[in-house]
């Protein structure tokens, strides 16, 4: 659909009942799309793809470089594509525009090509002119990225997807030409577990895990009916009844990614986040990472720019189901107060060894970029 174009309504992200673990995930990776992504595990019927596409009907609009098939920002040259710069290069000023955030739709069939694009050789050879046929990854950049049933995808296409999210970029090359695009895009995979997982070693690089599970609660099973109604039989009024709360979102978003660079950690938090990992026996050190973002992602969109204990504990609520043989956090609330055991006690042997130690060098803050700050 033309950016242009008027969108059909989308059942908003607000009206959703219930699901606050999967609704936090999604906000988080809006926030700070770094974060690597979602994967949404459960039954059918639980607002998973209503979830991802009322995220990005959500978000706010964005700057882009209007002739751009890759939605560069205008404003960050560091980001642009191969055409943009070579654009600019050549002394011409590049055209701005603003539209929604995007969302493309991976169909399980996608090939490599479909997601990466092409080169076409031949008109290289023949005309030595370079072109790139655009894919799923140019046309997901700074949107959204969906994918359902992601457990059925071939594996290397995951991979492909996987590595263009953690990397931000997408280069292909053939026969000695080369293209790179910006490839930034909030990633959100769905799977049922019945009809099969994923490879370990593709679950560890989704960032982000929620499992849901079917609401029992009379009162919001009534809820969900009532709403689901409503939004069928006058899709524009049930949306414009909710676009308050919509609105109040969507800034709160913009809000928090602002704040975002400023969010500042200590070598504590450091120490409590690598302690938990360790004790829960997660492999590797992706986990910590995300772990970190992810708090630092919540605490800017409660208007911080520290982090507390409920930041860390709510980013390891998403990281850890997939990253476990045991599944301490799958049921509502499991795993959690044990937790909080654990960051308590760490934070306790903190202050008895290092109290007297708070103005030394080794416990000063950290910035975004990782340096120590007075």
């Amino acid at each position: 659909m033309p950016h242009g174009s008027e969108p059909m309504p989308i059942f908003p992200f607000a009206a959703i009942v219930g699901q606050e673990r999967l609704k936090r995930a999604l906000i988080l990776n809006a926030i700070y799309p770094q974060i690597g992504g979602v994967l949404i595990r459960g039954e059918r019927g639980t607002a998973k793809s209503t979830a991802a596409r009322a995220l990005a009907a959500l978000l706010p609009e964005i700057e882009v470089v209007a002739d751009c098939h890759f939605s560069c920002d205008p404003n960050q040259p560091a980001t642009w594509c191969t055409e943009c710069r070579e654009r600019v290069e050549a002394g011409e000023e590049l055209p701005r525009a603003s539209h929604r955030t995007c969302f493309i739709d991976l169909p399980v069939s996608a090939t490599e090509d479909r997601v990466v694009g092409t080169l076409d050789i031949e008109r290289a050879i023949q005309k030595g002119e370079r072109h790139f046929d655009p894919g799923v990854l140019a046309a997901a950049n700074r949107g959204v990225l969906y994918v359902d049933e992601v457990n059925l995808l071939d594996d290397h296409v995951v991979d492909l997807l996987l590595d263009a999210a953690a990397m931000g970029v997408n280069v292909v090359e053939r026969e000695g030409i080369s293209f790179s695009h910006p490839a930034r895009f909030i990633l959100i995979g769905t799977m049922n577990p019945e009809e099969g997982d994923l490879r370990p070693q593709l679950l560890d690089r989704f960032a982000l895990c929620v499992d849901i599970q079917g609401i029992r609660d009379p009162d919001a099973r009534m809820a969900i009916m009532d709403r689901n109604l409503a939004f069928e039989s006058d899709p524009e009024g049930f949306c414009e009844e909710w676009a308050p709360k919509e609105r109040e979102l969507s800034d709160r978003i913009a809000r928090a990614r602002a704040l975002l660079p400023e969010v500042i950690y200590s070598q504590s938090d450091l120490w409590a986040i690598a302690t938990l990992m360790s004790q829960q026996g997660v492999d590797g050190h992706r986990a910590d990472l995300v772990v970190l973002k992810a708090a630092r992602a919540h605490a800017a969109f409660k208007g911080r720019t520290h982090l507390e204990d409920i930041d860390i504990l709510l980013a390891i609520e998403s990281a850890l189901p997939h990253r476990l043989k045991r599944r301490p956090l799958q049921g509502p609330g499991e795993g959690l107060p044990d937790l909080q055991e654990q960051l308590a006690e760490r934070r306790r042997q903190d202050a008895a060894q290092g109290e007297g130690e708070a103005g030394e060098e080794e416990d000063g803050s950290i910035d975004l970029a990782g340096k120590k700050k007075a």
